[in-house]
């Protein structure tokens, strides 16, 4: 008969407490499981590991020798198990405000149907972040640029809405038409953001653009009267500060939003990841293209074509 890890999992259980009924206790197995794997252990071994007593329970010289190996396999193997494990976690890196509730079921679902775990990761560029490694996956808002060697997934559109300070003249107002958001200073995240300068035909575009390198800066930029920016409508369900107002916006473009990741690392894990945020993305998202890098076009909008940064 072979050792096998229950065998060595009994004995070490049965060694470190000095007792079969505390050992099975700690195990979840009843006492007579536990005296039966301890003798099949002997028995393979062909040598008495354990001296029992009506009171307690002793090692022989064989035992303690043999106790001592098999506490480093044991070990050994929980740290080959963790690392395996590690290796099982999917990084999801996003610059700002996940989409909800879109992330939490798409995490749920991936979770359950791979066994493995996602570790959100706060990222200023996630695209950048990607071709790093520092991300295994990446959440993007707007366009990705033509020649980034990723696999994307266009997962849905984002509806837009214009936010400025409390203190700004449009804060009571009830709409705003896309096409007059240009007469305002225009607060821009260059990063990550979504809508810039660019979003309008040229003649049409913003005299003012405040430029900022993050998600806060953008909107403590806004806050402070700085100007007006645009955001997905995620930020207003989450009401993010309490000095902005938000605007909804009229004929504003959809701003798309894609899951990125490296061709050939990790590739079917990181598809298992896509086929799940699709899922989790509703009837209209677009899963992975197996032919190739790219998935289904995003629906036309005013940023197409544009870098995968802004405000």
């Amino acid at each position: 008969m072979d050792v096998e890890l229950r065998h060595l999992r009994a004995f070490v259980a049965v060694a470190r407490s000095g007792s079969f009924t505390r050992a099975a206790g700690r195990l979840l197995i009843t006492q007579p499981a536990l005296t039966r794997t301890i003798q099949q252990l002997e028995a393979a071994l062909q040598v008495r590991l354990l001296e029992r007593t009506s009171r307690h329970v002793e090692l022989t010289p064989a035992g303690r020798e043999f106790c001592g190996h098999a506490e480093r396999v044991l070990a050994d193997l929980d740290i080959a198990l963790a690392s395996v494990r590690e290796q099982m976690t999917v990084r999801l890196g996003f610059s700002w405000l996940l989409p909800d509730p879109w992330a939490q079921d798409a995490v749920a679902r991936f979770e359950r149907a791979s066994g493995s775990t996602v570790a959100l990761v706060r990222v200023d560029d996630p695209l950048d972040a990607l071709r790093q490694a520092a991300i295994d996956v990446a959440l993007i808002r707007g366009s990705i640029p033509d020649g980034a060697p990723v696999r994307r997934v266009h997962l849905f559109d984002e509806v837009r809405v214009a936010v400025c300070s409390a203190h700004c003249g449009l804060a009571a107002a009830t709409e705003l038409d896309w096409a007059e958001v240009p007469r305002w200073p225009l607060v821009v995240n260059t990063v990550s953001g979504t809508t810039g300068p660019w979003s309008w035909p040229p003649g049409q575009r913003p005299e003012r653009v405040v430029e900022t390198a993050n998600f806060d800066e953008w909107l403590e930029s806004v806050a402070a009267d700085r100007g007006i920016g645009v955001v997905p409508d995620v930020a207003m369900r989450r009401n993010i500060h309490p000095a902005v107002r938000f605007i909804p916006l009229r004929g504003a473009p959809p701003s798309p939003v894609w899951l990125a990741f490296l061709p050939h690392v990790r590739e079917p894990l990181m598809r298992q990841f896509a086929e799940a945020a699709v899922a989790a993305a509703g009837p209209d998202g677009a899963g992975p293209d197996a032919a190739g890098p790219d998935a289904r076009e995003p629906r036309p909008s005013a940023d197409r074509g544009s870098p995968a940064n802004g405000a």
